[in-house]
């Protein structure tokens, strides 16, 4: 098991390009502040399962893909991952991260378009997230409100988890959900009384395990009047099991 990481750990093997560090027992006080600095040429770094409590850092910029889930990481420093550029995927699920905590931290992230965030302690959605993000997942955390127009800022997203939250329709503007380039939307384990309006682009909506209770209508935003759901959408998957009798 390795327990530190020191400044010339990886002084012979300057052009990894992976690291795995998973299964470890990796404390942020073990780790030197240039520990990844001579990897030149590291494009993914595993790190789960740890004993981490901040997310590391400085990181190479040539860094695609972090995967740092499992771990104790209730905040992101300011600035951690300023310059990574080429980072597409970040994986954090299953830490203690609250909105606070974190909100600014992927700001610049130009490239980013996978972002895991299931399994924190999140009781409101972040702020800065880079608008370049096509997969974005806030599963099983403690978030009971949407910011008015906040997924409108995504000019690319196509799949959204929002489940296992505490939402409610007091808790969700109207045009939430009215996405249009999403092709999924998972709300499902969460007490939503109504069917939230979503774009008519939309193919798979998971509202399974909510209060739903009324009529299976959609309301379609668009100088469009409440109409039943089949024949409205083109979506191939709804699920609505189990709910409230309708």
């Amino acid at each position: 098991m390795i327990e530190g990481i020191d400044d010339d750990t990886f002084q012979n093997v300057t052009d990894l390009k992976w690291l795995i560090l998973d299964h470890n027992h990796l404390s942020n006080a073990n780790i030197k502040k240039k520990a990844f600095s001579k990897l030149k040429e590291l494009q993914r770094l595993y790190i789960s399962f740890n004993n981490l409590t901040e997310l590391v850092g400085p990181l190479p910029k040539t860094m695609t893909d972090l995967y740092a889930t499992n771990n104790k990481i209730s905040k992101i420093t300011p600035n951690i991952l300023e310059g990574l550029e080429n980072l597409t995927v970040v994986h954090l699920q299953h830490n203690a991260l609250k909105g606070d905590s974190i909100s600014g931290a992927f700001k610049g992230l130009k490239s980013l378009l996978y972002l895991d965030l299931s399994y924190n302690e999140l009781t409101k959605l972040p702020i800065g997230l880079p608008p370049s993000i096509s997969f974005l997942y806030f599963d099983n955390n403690k978030i009971s409100n949407i910011p008015d127009e906040y997924f409108q800022g995504f000019k690319a997203l196509q799949y959204l988890r929002v489940s296992h939250n505490d939402l409610k329709d007091s808790g969700v503007p109207g045009n939430a959900f009215n996405i249009s380039t999403l092709i999924e939307l998972d709300l499902s384990f969460n007490s939503l009384e109504k069917i939230p309006a979503v774009n008519e682009g939309l193919e798979n909506l998971y509202l399974h395990v909510n209060k739903i209770q009324s009529e299976l209508m959609f309301i379609i935003p668009v100088n469009t009047s409440r109409q039943r759901f089949k024949g409205i959408l083109d979506i191939d998957v709804i699920s609505l099991s189990p709910n409230t009798t309708i």
